[in-house]
């Protein structure tokens, strides 16, 4: 049976000292449990054995603080019950092997470490607070549940040199730098609400093993949880609110993020770069105020079964590569999916409603898009905007009420095949400059101007296509456009069947339309009509002679009245 002690200032029968209470302890070899009377007690302890130091009155009655260095120093089976520890500088509680617990206590730090948990110690910390400090696992194994981190001057919580601790239930608030970091150890943390930290609220770096799991984030001035330097692990069940980004992934590390929501993250929601990895599913981004997912510097995520609404971009790859299924992409500001400057992006079974932009692709060769099932619907520009030298290729795509279908111009190539473009108020296919399209089973419905149009110095190379219903024409060929059309046919009631330039072979083709040829237009006659857009055409009259500029920061066109202001 362990022996009972009393510390008092007023009992006859107690210790007037807890270091007194301690060292009788020692004397007996036995375990103690001390009682302590309310009071401010001005000590350093030292505890070893079985000791249990419990607050006779309310939690907090019990104040122990130190001039200088630590305050408690376990050695043994320790537990702190209903105490306030004040520490001024150094570790305020420092644990050395053993065991400890730390229960309905609260620890102020002045500078220093709240509780310093050393190799080969096992510290339990419960329904406790932690002032300013920080509270350190270095190589032990440890469990901290239901206590709030306040104020801390550095990382909350520290779990580093091959620590394994587990972490649940806890609120940290306002640490200058991370509220949770993971380094080359070990967390489970589950259930936790981090709010207000400087740097990102969980970190997990140093090929860290970290599994999050029903967690919230809010307020962060950088990135709510973050995954570097090879780091594995999981994210479950987490929502992260008004961060820089929701979860960063860079230098190799893969985690595993499930059925997590990213909201009004000032930039990206989910951004992987650096050579970053990881799998992303069922996970949800809103109102992003720069991209929703973001691949970039050699980032390669893979996210299936995700949903993007609001905000500025859907999915950006950049300098990346990235693999994206089963996505849902609605109601952005400017463009859906982008692949740009040697990235490399395959996109299958997306759906895109209402952004003004489905697809832009722009860069050198190594600038690469596939897309399988992907189906763009209430856009405002093209559904598909391929530039620069990229080179994207579309198989059972869809572009649905819209201004433009699909459009490749510059040196770029798109190729498609089993693709459907409907109602289009100017044109189902543009093709312009020195760009290049392959087409097989290409079908256009309902276009108010062309199903098809070709213009410049391009190459079409289309069969087994249709162009249905359109109003001017179902294929018109501009400049020096040259190629073939194989076993195509135009049909509808209005308009022209081929508006032709005479350099593109027709092979089978069926109409009952006219073919016209195409007039140029003499220099005297009203000027055209200028669109400048980085990415994709947008026209507000008929394409007929129409100028195109693209990625120029400045046109000007000379002999063109400026509107009445």
């Amino acid at each position: 049976m362990a022996m009972k002690l009393l510390v008092s200032r007023t009992a006859r029968r107690g210790h007037r000292s807890i270091t007194s209470a301690l060292h009788a302890a020692a004397v007996s070899r036995r375990a103690a449990v001390v009682r302590i009377e309310p009071g401010h007690y001005q000590e350093t302890l030292t505890i070893r054995g079985e000791v249990e130091l419990v607050a006779a009155g309310d939690p907090g009655s019990v104040v122990v603080s130190a001039p200088q260095g630590t305050v408690v120093a376990a050695f043994g089976a320790v537990r702190l019950s209903g105490v306030v520890l004040i520490g001024s500088d150094g570790d305020t509680v420092f644990c050395d092997g053993g065991t400890l617990t730390i229960e309905h206590s609260e620890i102020r730090s002045h500078s220093g470490v709240s509780v310093y948990a050393a190799a080969g110690a096992s510290v339990v910390l419960r329904d406790s607070v932690i002032t300013r400090g920080r509270a350190v696992f270095a190589g032990a194994v440890g469990l901290v549940e239901r206590c709030r981190f306040i104020d801390a001057a550095d990382n909350a919580l520290a779990v580093i040199e091959g620590a394994d601790v587990v972490i649940r239930d806890n609120w940290v608030g306002n640490s200058r730098i991370h509220g949770i970091r993971v380094s080359g150890a070990r967390a489970r943390i589950t259930g936790c609400e981090l709010t207000g930290t400087g740097d990102s609220s969980i970190s997990a770096d140093g090929r860290a093993d970290v599994a999050v799991e029903d967690c919230r984030i809010t307020a962060v001035h950088a990135t709510g949880i973050s995954f570097t330097e090879q780091s594995r692990g999981s994210v479950r069940d987490t929502r992260v609110v008004d961060a820089e980004h929701g979860i960063a992934v860079l230098n190799g590390a893969n985690p595993l993020v499930q059925r997590c929501v990213f909201d009004e993250c000032r930039q990206s929601g989910i951004n992987v770069h650096s050579q970053g990895l990881g799998r992303f599913e069922d996970c949800a981004v809103g109102r992003a105020g720069s991209i929703a997912v973001f691949s970039t510097t050699g980032g390669a995520p893979e996210v299936h079964g995700c949903r993007v609404s609001g905000g500025n971009v859907g999915v950006a790859v950049v300098n990346g590569r990235g693999s994206f299924s089963k996505i849902e992409i609605r109601d952005l500001t400017t463009a859906a999916l982008r692949v740009l400057e040697s990235a490399t992006a395959k996109f299958t079974d997306i759906t895109v409603t209402n952004c003004p932009s489905g697809l832009e692709s722009a860069g050198d060769g190594d600038t690469r898009a596939e897309l399988t099932g992907v189906a763009f619907r209430d856009f405002s520009q093209a559904a598909v905007t391929v530039l620069g030298q990229s080179r994207v290729t579309l198989r059972n795509t869809t572009a649905e009420r819209g201004t433009i279908g699909f459009g490749v111009g510059e040196s770029a190539h798109l190729l498609m095949r089993d693709c459907d473009v409907t109602d289009v108020e100017l044109v189902g296919t543009v093709v312009f400059g020195e760009a290049r399209l392959t087409a097989t089973n290409l079908t256009v419905t309902r276009s108010r101007g062309f199903g098809l149009q070709g213009q410049d110095s391009t190459y079409l190379d289309v069969t087994d296509s249709e162009f249905i219903d359109s109003t001017l024409a179902g294929i018109s060929l501009d400049g020096s456009c040259g190629g073939v059309l194989a076993r195509c046919s135009v049909t509808g009631s209005e308009g022209a069947a081929v508006v032709d330039n005479g350099r593109v072979r027709r092979v089978d083709f069926r109409s009952s339309l006219p073919i016209t040829e195409q007039v140029a237009k003499p220099a005297s006659e009203a000027p055209a009509t200028i669109v400048q857009n980085f990415y994709g055409p947008v026209f507000n009259a008929a394409v007929e002679g129409v100028q195109l500029a693209w990625n120029n920061e400045n046109v000007v066109q000379h002999g063109v009245k400026p509107p009445d202001e």
